[in-house]
């Protein structure tokens, strides 16, 4: 193989195709999105969704199927998305995506799992497997910290070393170990000062030698930064394509010995591994309508009762009439946006589904309109169709606009008119069940008034069939919080700071993310996680425990048949007894360390043995860069939610100890209230000065820095930013929210980027011209942009000249 070929393999002939070697035998294969749905686009090819893909299974999202808290059904979505993507020769299947939801205003939370790493891991390793099984390759992604949209392909994410090892990197290290990923994506943020995609602590350091990872990592579309710094680290693949541009530096590189040429052969040795992994025969057709019934099955194991109080539900003939109202009831929202957008082979809609259902239908009103605008009338509507129903189901949830790849939420709260409609019913007094849309929470003024509270999330195409069944109680609700419900925003640890810098994302919250935080500092939360209700009632008893595992025994003591998921968590020596001694510790109250679903009829016992997670009793320890033993007088938790613990307990783990004691440096990371961490304290958690949070605005903008730093700088530079935020918003009245968010997408492209995804259209001379345009020289450059584009397009026409015959 020819340097060139070598270089030729490391990157994308086009937007989704590997480069085939013709000469030497090597196919080019096919990589296309698909955390939860097949995405192949049939014409023209972009990252964000905004040309037509063919048909395939909308699943609900990684951020539904957690609730169910079930890794063999996450296993058999994922062979059926495996046999999708098989049956249109696709050779990778750009997910599930892991990163922990830090944050609920983080736009692509819909896309991951959990607050917790353990179940994050876990439930992706079932869904790599499942996806594998049929000879695809998965791509865990985004490796690593991938916690908010804005600024992604710039941002700073400065997180201390133990924090990254317990949270951020534990649910990686689970999904690839015990999942076998063949692929894992980078991120494109940088993490601790270092691009994802060119961190060889993070590619070789961690995840091959660590971890074990025998796989090819693959760039985000468009993440690559410095070529030839990623292939050092062990990055192989960028997409999409370069036209040429970053294999010509390869070449170069090698030639001039800035560049060992082993550390290439060692990527194309990936790249051909990958293609031998997922060289298959023909796939047969998928079977969509059986993908179909699945899909429904996913999504009603993942629906969580919330509240039920007044035991409204489940509805039957003895609910009289019922009114159904809001507009998602009629158009659900099943999905995000942005690259995972699918074309649904088909959408079950929850208000014909509940027409079906038997139930009395009284009538059906929109009652707000999707984006947040005020419509008396609708409202007016909906209240008189309310009048005259005995209970009302009321459809609300974040419409398509709020939550997108790109961007992150401005706020955690419902759009204003479904919050005046809500109030407006409940003045009527009409008893109200609440079911709510959306793939991370919101805040709730109003759930103690209603009579119940479902969360739906984004279920997929068989949302509505799965809605009206637990509604009804054909089928008794089962999932499980996958994080925790925030009262308000307000009390979530880093609401001061998220998405709210530039060039940095400070994690001054450490390890104190999600229940890990609310549990420390004993702060009211709507929900807790692993919180959900049943039509059936469950009692443990017997609880055994030793280093490995831990037995119990559960009962349906109610008189349905139900799945209950038994969550198994530790509580750290010292913490609930005494706690003067707990807030001396950097560490957690409690973690989840094992869980089990079982099914069970009435009056039906099993006996659940539930592994323990292989760092159940360590921590990371930064002294000597590894996990570590941290014995003591544990106490064994079984629950059924973080809060709602029904048997404990207490189990010595001998060894010797660790030091866990907090510095009197750190007195806020001792007690838990990190939302009161300064600058100060996080500095000297990390143990080195806080790099610049925001952007310099004096020097000249660079092919590095991105098109976001033109506002504010005057001239051409905030035209174009005016431009494209004008051009969202137009999108936005118009109608159509993704391709609103697309646009602003553009905002964080990297000015490199202009270059090298324009499929040749753009050259390093265009671009250079273009940054004299922004930098306050716009005619110097226009003309420096134009005579290239001139002297680009006579030597294509030149080329074409002398090729054709």
């Amino acid at each position: 193989m020819t340097l060139a070929e070598k270089a030729s393999l490391m990157s994308g002939a086009n937007f989704w195709n590997t480069k085939p070697i013709e000469r030497l035998g090597v196919p080019s294969i096919m990589l296309t999105d698909g955390p939860h749905g097949l995405r192949k686009q049939g014409g023209a090819a972009d990252h964000l969704g905004l040309n037509a893909s063919i048909p395939a299974t909308c699943f609900p999202t990684a951020a539904t199927l957690a609730n169910s808290w079930d890794a063999a059904l996450i296993g058999r979505v994922g062979e059926a998305l495996g046999a999708e993507a098989a049956a249109e020769r696709v050779s990778v299947l750009l997910g599930p995506g892991l990163n922990i939801k830090r944050n609920p205003l983080a736009g692509r939370n819909f896309e991951y799992f959990s607050e917790d790493p353990l179940l994050s891991g876990s439930l992706a390793a079932a869904l790599i497997r499942g996806i594998q099984s049929r000879g695809v390759a998965a791509s865990a992604k985004h490796f690593a910290v991938n916690s908010q949209e804005t600024h992604r392909m710039s941002i700073d994410e400065i997180v201390d070393e133990r924090a990254m090892h317990e949270l951020y990197l534990e649910g990686f290290r689970i999904a690839i170990t015990a999942g076998g990923a063949w692929t894992v994506m980078s991120a494109y943020n940088k993490v601790n000062g270092t691009y994802a995609n060119e961190n060889r602590e993070l590619l070789t350091g961690i995840l091959r030698e660590k971890w074990g990872f025998d796989g090819l990592v693959v760039s985000d579309w468009g993440g690559n930064n410095d070529r030839i710094a990623a292939v050092r680290a062990g990055s192989a693949l960028e997409m999409p394509s370069t036209d040429g541009v970053t294999d010509r530096e390869i070449v170069r590189a090698v030639e001039a010995g800035d560049l060992d040429e082993a550390d290439l052969d060692a990527r194309v040795d990936e790249v051909l591994t990958l293609i031998e992994r997922t060289a298959s025969a023909d796939a047969p057709r998928a079977d969509h309508d059986l993908h179909h019934e699945l899909a429904i099955e996913a999504a009603r194991r993942s629906i969580v009762l919330a509240a039920n109080d007044r035991g409204t539900l489940p509805l039957g003939p003895h609910s009289g009439r019922v009114a159904v109202i809001g507009d998602f009831a009629a158009r659900p929202r099943y999905q995000g946006a942005g690259s995972s957008l699918v074309n649904p082979t088909r959408v079950d809609a929850p208000l014909d589904a509940l027409r079906r259902s038997g139930l009395d239908i009284v009538g059906y009103e929109p009652g707000f309109r999707r984006r947040d605008s005020a419509s008396r009338w609708l409202q007016k509507k909906a209240v008189e169709l309310a009048t005259r129903a005995d209970v009302v189901l009321l459809f609300l949830g974040l419409d398509e606009s709020a939550e997108a790849e790109g961007v992150d939420r401005t706020h955690m709260r419902l759009a204003q008119n479904q919050l005046e409609l809500t109030g407006r019913l409940l003045a009527l007094g009409v008893p109200i069940v609440a079911v709510l849309a959306g793939g991370a929470p919101v805040e709730l003024p109003f759930a103690d008034q209603v009579d119940a509270v479902v969360l739906g999330y984004l279920g997929g195409q068989g949302l509505g069939p799965a809605l009206a069944d637990v509604l009804t109680g054909r089928a008794v609700p089962g999932g499980k919080l996958a994080e925790t419900y925030p009262l308000r925003y307000a009390d979530v640890p880093s609401a001061a700071s998220f998405a709210r810098t530039e060039a940095t994302s400070e994690h001054r919250d450490s390890i104190y993310i999600g229940y890990r935080y609310y549990d420390k500092v004993g702060a009211p939360v709507r929900y807790p996680f692993g919180h959900g209700l049943s039509y059936t009632t469950f009692a443990y008893s017997g609880l055994e425990a030793d280093a490995t595992s831990v037995r119990l025994t559960v009962t349906n003591t109610g008189e349905r048949a139900g799945d209950e998921v038994v969550q198994i968590y530790l509580e750290a020596p010292e913490a609930p007894e005494a706690p003067e001694a707990a807030r001396g510790q950097i560490r957690a109250v409690r973690e989840l360390a094992g869980f089990a679903t079982v099914r069970l009829d009435p009056g039906e016992s099993a006996i659940v043995e539930i592994a323990l997670a292989e760092h159940a009793f360590h921590v990371y320890d930064v002294g000597i860069h590894d996990w570590a033993l941290a014995p003591g007088a544990y106490t064994v938790l079984a629950g059924a939610s973080s809060r709602d613990i029904r048997l404990r307990v207490p189990l010595e783990i001998p060894g010797a100890p660790v030091a866990l004691r907090a510095p009197a440096d750190l007195p806020h990371y001792a007690t838990g209230h990190v939302e009161k961490v300064d600058a100060a304290e996080f500095a000297r958690l990390l143990g080195r000065a806080l790099p610049p949070a925001s952007w310099p605005t004096t020097r000249p903008l660079t092919r590095d820095d991105i098109i976001a730093q033109t506002r504010g700088r005057g001239g051409f530079a905030s035209l174009l930013h005016g431009l494209i935020v004008t051009t969202s918003r137009v999108l936005l009245a118009l109608g159509r929210p993704h391709a609103a968010n697309n646009a602003l997408f553009v905002l964080d492209l990297p000015f490199r980027s202009v270059e090298r995804m324009s499929g040749g259209r753009v050259d390093a001379y265009m671009l250079d011209g273009l940054l004299l345009m922004v930098n306050g020289r716009f005619w110097r450059g226009a003309r420096h942009a134009a005579s290239a584009w001139h002297t680009r397009r006579r030597s294509r026409r030149d080329e074409r000249a002398t090729t054709t015959p």
